[in-house]
């Protein structure tokens, strides 16, 4: 085990500003007070581009943070705001990386830190962490730290007791970072030689989320802080992600062979695989990374995934024979597979949208899965909980996205302060939200930063499931947290007073009222899809919206292109039941076929070019995650209305502004 460890090598600050990244990059090294100030919030997809990852081994080291963007320099402003080239890192014997709070934002993708440990960076060192990714760094060895102290001392060539990076963590976490990452410990632990204590607290009162830990575990009871392998009902991957795990086993099992050899996996009845994210890259991949190779690199991946589950015996849900994909992955599993009580990893942060039943879902890394293959368990801590009360009703043309952008920029969420945190929604307003709707405030539970987002089951979930499913279910006494059990934070919301809502580029947390906009911000793009806005309530609010708008006179702008896109077949069959094809053709809707598609930039609906601006359904808006344009993100209904006004605009605007024709930013068409 690690005792302690000596850092050679360059000092890397992730500045805000251009120039001081430029400087480093031109060989100079500075102090930390003449980098400042850091990059806040930074972004998994800053950190390795969508397009980066078609790469699952060490040629990451090459690409790791070409999607840094920084405040340009003057008269620079193509290399001031993108300044690290390909290979920079690595040939800049850079060996420490520094960044401001939130470090690691947004997907699971355990390639961002796999990519900075090839290109030779060995510790990481922010003000704060999302819980992923600095899990993901743990799984893999790199170092972590929030003690700025490190870096003269670093500097001065002192030998760092490992203890220094053990700060906030539980046991569990110590002894993985001790074995120098997850591999490391399990094959200690599989051979008896470290063990897992179970926690052994007395009965006493819980919330929802503790309680289903409980219960997996066999324990009466859990508390926050305590470092378990908890056993999963289900284990989910795709092609992003598996065959980077794929040839982790083969590294850490000991044979190159391995990935073509059938590996003793733990209950493969249990894991699926899905081929949703790069399923219609081919349709929107341009002239130059498709000279890269990035186009084969992405088939690659992709049959690597289809070998290891023929292998295996795993089922893979795939490419439709009508385009695109069966579904999108968490969309999926809450459609065909998970139940209340469940315990689900899924290798995507938004498998927290599984929560909507009921189950604890979340994201987790490629180590954690690969593990997990093996062992039927992964690693986690007892997070503490944080509960949305969430009062009265939504106002007619209010929907749960308005709500959870609402969230997203109150100061405990944007601060940074739910990180890690299991988001509890509860209250009147949850009640009456369809399940599809609660979906959405459990998905991007994970933009809020919290391990999970979660709802308590009820007579909806019962209905739900009863329809959609034919499952037969009644939610059990147990399954709500007890009066007495204790939470970290209560967020108390008014729903009455929630109106639609906008998160301007930049950052999901960026919230604004549609009615607070100032000026007209005309549109190039509206795209309604993703996990988020590609349910079957999503897909019936664009509906009302377009057969609204064809019954006033109204179609898509001229100048804007609408995207529609499912997620899943089950949406798109049902769309087809109702009708709701007609209505999209005659408004000028595009449809696209079920895939994570545009949202990783794979897809149609992605922008081009940066002087482009997007209204959005999806969930995140970090830069250049869906294309270089301006991206705004807003409800179903918002983006529908912006499509037809050529504008941003909400619903209940466009109807009021139809009243006055005078609007001159209204787009009238016959």
């Amino acid at each position: 085990m690690l005792d302690a460890v000596h850092i050679d090598g360059r000092i890397l600050f992730l500045a805000e500003a251009g120039e001081a990244m430029a400087r480093q990059m031109a060989g100079e090294d500075l102090t930390l007070e003449a980098a400042l100030p850091l990059r806040d919030q930074l972004s998994t997809d800053e950190i390795t581009p969508a397009w980066v990852c078609f790469h699952y081994d060490e040629k990451l080291g090459d690409y790791v943070y070409l999607g840094l963007k920084c405040l340009p320099l003057d008269g620079a402003c193509d290399d001031a705001e993108f300044p690290i080239r390909a290979g920079a890192i690595r040939q800049g014997g850079f060996s420490v990386s520094v960044a401001g709070a939130r470090r690691g934002k947004g997907s699971s993708r355990e390639a961002s830190p796999f990519a900075e440990l090839s290109a030779g960076i060995r510790l990481v060192i922010a003000e704060s962490f999302e819980r992923i990714y600095q899990q993901n760094c743990q799984n893999l060895g790199l170092l972590t730290s929030t003690d700025f102290g490190l870096i003269e001392r670093i500097r001065a060539g002192e030998a760092i007791p490992i203890e220094a990076f053990l700060e906030d963590c539980d046991a569990l976490s110590e002894q993985i970072v001790r074995c120098g990452g997850l591999f490391g410990f399990n094959q200690r632990r599989l051979a008896g030689e470290l063990s897992v204590p179970l926690p052994e607290h007395p009965a006493g009162p819980m919330t929802y989320g503790e309680k289903l830990l409980a219960r997996a575990l066999g324990v009466a009871c859990v508390r926050p802080g305590d470092g378990v392998f908890v056993k999963t009902d289900w284990r989910f991957s795709h092609e992003y992600v598996t065959p980077m795990a794929v040839s982790f086993l083969s590294r850490h099992l000991g044979s190159p062979a391995a990935q073509a050899q059938r590996i003793a996996l733990h209950d493969p009845a249990s894991i699926l695989c899905f081929e949703d994210h790069l399923s219609l890259l081919a349709e929107v991949i341009d002239e130059k990374k498709r000279a890269l190779g990035l186009l084969d690199a992405a088939g690659q991946m992709a049959q690597v995934q289809r070998d290891f589950c023929a292998r295996q015996g795993i089922r893979l849900h795939g490419r439709s024979a009508t385009g695109g994909s069966e579904g999108i992955c968490h969309a999926l599993m809450t459609e065909r597979y998970v139940l209340p009580g469940q315990i689900v990893a899924g290798t995507d942060s938004h498998t927290t949208h599984c929560g909507a039943l009921g189950a604890l879902a979340f994201g987790v890394g490629t180590t954690d899965m690969a593990n997990a293959w093996l062992t039927g368990d992964v690693r986690l801590t007892v997070p503490t909980t944080c509960l949305i009360q969430l009062h009265g009703q939504l106002g007619p043309g209010v929907s749960a996205k308005d709500l959870v952008l609402h969230l997203l920029h109150l100061p405990y969420i944007r601060d940074g302060r739910a990180i890690g945190q299991i988001i509890e929604y509860a209250g009147p307003a949850v009640a009456s939200l369809s399940t599809d709707e609660r979906a959405t405030l459990t998905n991007m539970a994970a933009e809020i930063g919290g391990m999970t987002g979660l709802i308590a089951p009820d007579r909806e979930t019962q209905r739900f499931l009863r329809e959609r499913r034919g499952v037969d279910f009644a939610p059990e006494p147990w399954m709500r947290g007890d009066a007495e059990a204790c939470y970290a934070h209560v967020i108390e919301v008014d729903c009455a007073g929630i109106e639609p809502m906008l998160a301007m580029p930049g950052d999901p947390g960026n919230g604004l009222p549609v009615s607070a906009l100032r000026e007209a911000v005309r549109i190039d793009i509206a795209y309604g899809g993703s996990c988020t806005g590609g349910k079957r309530e999503d897909l019936r609010r664009y509906h009302e919206v377009l057969a609204w708008g064809l019954a006033h006179g109204m179609k898509v702008a001229d100048h804007v292109k609408f995207y529609l896109q499912f997620g899943s077949e089950d949406v798109r069959a049902y769309c087809e039941s109702q009708g709701f094809m007609a209505t999209f053709d005659a408004a000028g809707v595009t449809l696209v076929a079920p895939s994570c598609g545009a949202c990783v930039n794979a897809g149609p609906g992605a922008s081009r070019r940066a002087d482009q601006v997007v209204i959005s359904a999806q969930n995140r808006n970090f830069p250049g995650r869906s294309g270089p344009a301006q991206m705004w993100l807003a409800s179903p209904a918002t983006v529908a209305a912006s499509a037809l006004a050529g504008r941003i605009a909400s619903f209940a605007e466009l109807r009021q502004a139809l009243a006055q024709p005078a609007e001159p930013a209204l787009q009238h068409q016959p």
